[in-house]
């Protein structure tokens, strides 16, 4: 057998296929890639898809989600995606500060409502576009992280959540009490719907489009990041900060950079929700939602962009199906004026039991499930 015949076969693959009788490149199952297919370059190895495949299927879905969804879906399911987006920008944020640098936060509702009251201020009191209104909402938000992140310089661990704790609720009362920010205690402010460039955003699919095309790009940009000099400096703060730190890696700086643009998707997330929703209401960022992307993120597995996605949307179907038990079965029990409000209790008890589960039977989350089974087809028929 020549050279050239066995640098076509993979490593996972026994000798047997790389025999005379098989000279070509095999394929393990329909859904693997062939036999072959290796990196041989630093650029390869960095690339932000690890095999074409997973590329092209990226572009089909993106085509998917830019042209047959706002051409087809109705009202309803452009504003269910619409939602996902935006909280896929702020799990995103979370998934920054705690998946890759390692610091727990429980206060990314605050950076949100941060976000959200600065867009709307600037909107109602000073006429600003959205052009502007959006990266101004998305500074403060960062600006107010730093500050937030300052205590991370000397606490960690549980010290570090009861510090992020108290920054939610002190914030949280700052802008309620404050009339010239909020209006007053449970005040709200209307806003206007978003123009772009003289275009109004006033359907349902151009408020999809934008706001898909914000979360990609919060997506792409989140990936890139782990690719970076900054981003690998966060993970080697998270493993280790002592030995990051003896490296060479000034640890406060990547801190503060991790807690900066974590709060910068949040203010995104909180800019986007008010357009949306058309008005800012400090219960829309309460400790509640807070806890609902550390959900997002421990479910989804924590360090893995396309985790937050697939807890994001494993916790959208969850409420879904909470309702469908609770209409069929609870009907019989308890009395139907009732059930919304049962509804709401049984769906956040719901989320705990799901974190409690994930931290003991798969603290890695979703991602490592799928990478388990993806392993698993790519060595398929053998189990290693």
């Amino acid at each position: 057998m020549s050279r050239t015949a066995m640098a076509t076969c993979s490593t996972r693959l026994s000798f047997m296929l790389c025999s005379p009788a098989h000279p070509l490149p095999v394929r393990a199952g329909m859904f693997l890639r062939e036999s072959g297919y290796y990196k041989t370059s630093y650029r390869a190895d960095m690339a932000l898809f690890p095999h074409p495949a997973v590329a092209r299927i990226v572009w089909a879905s993106l085509f998917l989600l830019f042209v047959p969804v706002p051409l087809f879906g109705d009202e309803h399911l452009l504003a269910v995606l619409t939602l996902n987006a935006i909280n896929l920008v702020g799990a995103l944020g979370l998934t920054i500060l705690l998946g890759y640098a390692g610091q727990i936060s429980l206060g990314h509702g605050a950076f949100m409502s941060v976000g959200a009251y600065t867009a709307a201020n600037l909107a109602v009191r000073l006429d600003m576009p959205f052009w502007l209104t959006l990266p101004a909402g998305a500074a403060m938000a960062a600006l107010i992280g730093i500050v937030v992140g300052l205590p991370s310089l000397r606490i960690r661990g549980f010290y570090l959540a009861i510090a992020t704790l108290a920054a939610q609720l002190v914030i949280e009362w700052i802008i309620n009490r404050t009339p010239a920010i909020s209006g007053g205690i449970q005040a709200s402010i209307h806003v206007p719907r978003p123009e772009l460039f003289g275009l109004r955003l006033d359907s349902a699919a151009e408020l999809y489009l934008f706001v898909m095309a914000v979360a990609v790009a919060g997506l792409l940009a989140a990936l890139n990041l782990g690719r970076s000099r900054l981003g690998r400096a966060m993970v080697a703060v998270r493993e280790h900060e002592t030995a990051a730190a003896l490296m060479g890696v000034d640890t406060a700086r990547v801190k503060l950079a991790a807690f900066a643009l974590s709060a910068a998707y949040g203010g995104v997330a909180g800019v986007l929700f008010t357009y949306y929703l058309g008005v800012a209401n400090y219960q829309q960022y309460t400790f509640a939602i807070s806890i609902y992307y550390l959900a997002v993120n421990i479910i989804g597995g924590l360090g893995s962009v396309w985790g937050a996605l697939l807890g994001l949307a494993f916790l959208s179907l969850v409420p879904r199906f909470v309702f469908l038990a609770m209409t069929t079965a609870g009907a019989w029990f308890v009395d139907l004026a009732y059930m919304a409000q049962a509804v709401a209790q049984v769906r956040q008890m719901t989320f705990g039991v799901l974190i409690l589960a994930f931290l003991v039977l798969e603290p890695e989350g979703l991602a490592a499930l799928w990478r388990r089974a993806r392993n698993r087809l790519r060595a398929w028929p053998f189990s290693y």
